[in-house]
C-alpha cells in the first residue's frame, strides 16, 4: 500500500509539473489575462484625467495589459495621482500609481517624474504628447509588475491514504 501511495504521489507531481511547464510557456512573462481596473486619477482636472485614461488604454493594449472598467471584477485596481511642479525654470509632471490587489492591499507603488513643457504653469495645459509619454512609461511599469507577479497556481498533493485515479 505504501508503494502504491508513493507512485501515486510521484505521478501526481509529474503531471502537476508538466501542466505548470505548459502553462508557464504559454503565460510566462506576459501580463495577459490579469484584469486591471483604473479606479481614479487624482490631481488633474476632468479633461486631463479623461485624456490620460485614453492614453493609458492605448498603452495597455500595446502591452497586452487587460484594462477593464472600474465597475468590473479585476485582479488589481490602480489609483493614480499626478501633479506638476516648476523648479529652476523646469516643469516636471510627477506620477504615483498605487496598485491594489483584490483584498484592497497595496501590492505595489510605482512613481516617477518627467520634464514637460507647459504653455502655462497649470496641469490643465498638459498636451497629448506629454500624456502619451506619461501613459507609456506608467504602463511599462504596470505591465512589468503584472508579469512578475503572475504565477501558476497548482494543486497540492494530499497526504491521505486514498490513491486517486491510478488504480
Amino acid at each position: 500500500m505504501a508503494g502504491t501511495r508513493y507512485w501515486g504521489r510521484l505521478a501526481a507531481m509529474a503531471m502537476t509539473a508538466a501542466l505548470a511547464a505548459c502553462q508557464g510557456s504559454l503565460m510566462g512573462g506576459s501580463p495577459e489575462g490579469v484584469p486591471v481596473a483604473v479606479e481614479s486619477i487624482d490631481g488633474a482636472p476632468a479633461p486631463v484625467q479623461t485624456a490620460l485614461l485614453g492614453e493609458l488604454s492605448t498603452a495597455a493594449s500595446e502591452r497586452k495589459v487587460d484594462l477593464v472598467g472600474s465597475g468590473t471584477e479585476a485582479r488589481y485596481r490602480v489609483r493614480g495621482y499626478i501633479s506638476t511642479a516648476t523648479e529652476d525654470g523646469q516643469t516636471k509632471v510627477s506620477y504615483v500609481w498605487d496598485v491594489f490587489d483584490a483584498q484592497k492591499r497595496r501590492a505595489k507603488r510605482l512613481e516617477g517624474s518627467r520634464p514637460i513643457t507647459l504653455a502655462s504653469g497649470s496641469i490643465s495645459a498638459i498636451d497629448k504628447e506629454a500624456l502619451a509619454k506619461l501613459a507609456q512609461s506608467s504602463m511599462d511599469e504596470i505591465a512589468e509588475f503584472l508579469s512578475a507577479s503572475k504565477s501558476v497556481q497548482t494543486a497540492e498533493v494530499s497526504d491521505d491514504d486514498n490513491p486517486v485515479a491510478l488504480q
